[in-house]
């Protein structure tokens, strides 16, 4: 037995990369797939069907059960769609992987208004867009009395919780599927639903081309940075047998580590009575010094400076 079996699990973005590996190992975990990809290049232009279909093709050709679908994540008549493919193909919706993502990567001062749209519209709009409708399912499933355990996956990214010049749009994005996370975790565990989110470490399309031939696996060797490696943990995230929610892991190679959410450093505090006053602060900032882990900055007189 597998350990998804019966289970119907719908996964964004999943004709290539990461989300190929998901849907492969799910249903080779006895999953019902629902293979979603809108089939564009990684800065999100164009559409094909293939990439989806071929996934699926694979999946049946090793026994297992799958569709394709050619939805745009981004689009709520495409979302709705993709939900309806699998609860009319397979009478239900357990789990759901927003994995689907696109780069426009620029420096902060060089980024126009639509490569900023275009990137948040996709990686943070459709997560939301796919919890959403997922969600008012589980809802409606919990309201008719029928016992709901789902189980909704986001993928973040370390540029969204740590930070990574030249990814101002994406890592905004993705700060925010890790904080809807936390929210979605919260709202919708009245419905049996649980929500967590990954940090994947793993050779993709998108990451070929900040880091070139450096992830790439060398002959004989533990390949660490194999999309493969992430899939088992979100497999186990998937699982009913799983307890974990809102929570946001870092996730590759052989490792698995809990990111901690925001939360106040008690040992970087600044006090006074009453109001501050510019002075007091300014003193105040100076005894304290720099926070631990924060950065450091200096001013720039050089050219340019007024």
């Amino acid at each position: 037995m597998g350990h998804l079996d019966g289970r119907t699990i719908i996964v964004t973005g999943a004709g290539r990369g990461i989300g190929r590996e998901h849907a492969l190992l799910f249903a080779k975990e006895g999953a019902n797939v629902v293979v979603n990809d809108l089939g564009g290049a990684q800065d999100g232009s164009g559409a094909a069907a293939g990439p989806a279909q071929d996934v699926v093709d694979e999946i049946t050709a090793a026994g297992g059960k799958a569709v394709a679908n050619g939805d745009d994540v981004a689009d709520p008549a495409g979302v709705e769609r993709i939900v309806a493919t699998a609860i009319d193909t397979f009478g239900g919706v357990h789990g759901l992987v927003n994995n689907a993502g696109i780069l426009r990567d620029r420096v902060l001062v060089n980024i126009d208004p639509e490569d900023w749209d275009l990137v948040l519209k996709v990686n943070l709009r459709g997560t939301f867009l796919m919890t959403r409708e997922v969600g008012r399912y589980w809802r409606e499933q919990s309201k008719a009395g029928n016992q709901v355990a789902g189980s909704v996956v986001n993928t973040s990214s370390e540029s969204g919780v740590f930070g990574n010049p030249g990814q101002a749009n994406y890592a905004a994005a993705k700060a925010g599927v890790a904080s809807l996370t936390q929210v979605a975790s919260k709202e919708l565990q009245r419905y049996g639903v649980r929500v967590n989110a990954i940090l994947p470490q793993a050779r993709t399309r998108l990451t070929e081309g900040a880091f070139g031939d450096a992830l790439s696996g060398k002959e004989g060797e533990f390949d660490r940075f194999d999309p493969a490696n992430v899939s088992p943990f979100v497999g186990y995230l998937l699982s009913p047998n799983c307890v974990l929610s809102g929570e946001v892991f870092l996730v590759g190679g052989s490792r698995v580590q809990r990111i901690q959410p925001w939360q106040k450093d008690s040992g970087w505090k600044l006090m006074t009575e009453g109001r501050w006053t510019l002075d007091a602060l300014e003193k105040a900032v100076a005894d304290a010094g720099v926070p631990s882990g924060g950065n450091t900055w200096t001013a720039n007189p050089g050219k340019g400076s007024k």
